[in-house]
């Protein structure tokens, strides 16, 4: 039994709301494993922001592929990774920043949040468009009959 996602459930989980971990190349070292805030749309590149001052914009910079991975932290699990070639770009508050906050917090803790770090020009932000290529998915609902909180009631 196979538990990899179809493509479409695989897009569709990563259109989700989850958090991810981007894995950038550090040279000699291991690669960065950072936590962070992302948006996907299915079929198109998945998007995040950083500082332009960050490790991960400096690493970033010189990297040519990266790896992201997210997850469900529920029973049955399931997993989505990627890997694919990065672009950068300047990031916008409006059409990039804001939308990211506020899919994560939503508008009114979004727009604080922006306000608390700086978002709305102490640092410049830049885009970072990650193109998947190769996917590595799991989804242990294919595999265990796990009771969902509804059929218990």
């Amino acid at each position: 039994m196979s538990l990899a996602m179809s493509r479409k459930e695989r897009e569709t989980f990563l259109a989700d709301l989850h958090v991810g971990v981007v894995s950038i190349p550090d040279g000699d070292q291991g690669p960065l494993a950072c936590p962070i805030w992302y948006s996907y749309e299915p079929g198109e590149d998945v998007l995040l922001v950083t500082g332009e001052k960050s490790r991960k914009a400096t690493l970033l910079r010189s990297a040519k592929r990266v790896s992201l991975v997210v997850q469900s932290e529920e029973v049955p699990y399931k997993y989505v990774s990627i890997e694919g070639p990065v672009e950068l770009g300047d990031a916008d508050l409006e059409r990039d920043v804001r939308p990211i906050a506020h899919r994560y917090l939503g508008a009114e803790l979004g727009d604080d949040y922006i306000e608390a770090t700086g978002g709305s020009g102490a640092e410049r932000n830049i885009l970072v468009r990650i193109r998947p290529e190769r996917w590595l998915t799991v989804d242990y609902s294919k595999q265990f009959q796990v009771p969902s909180s509804e059929s218990e009631a």
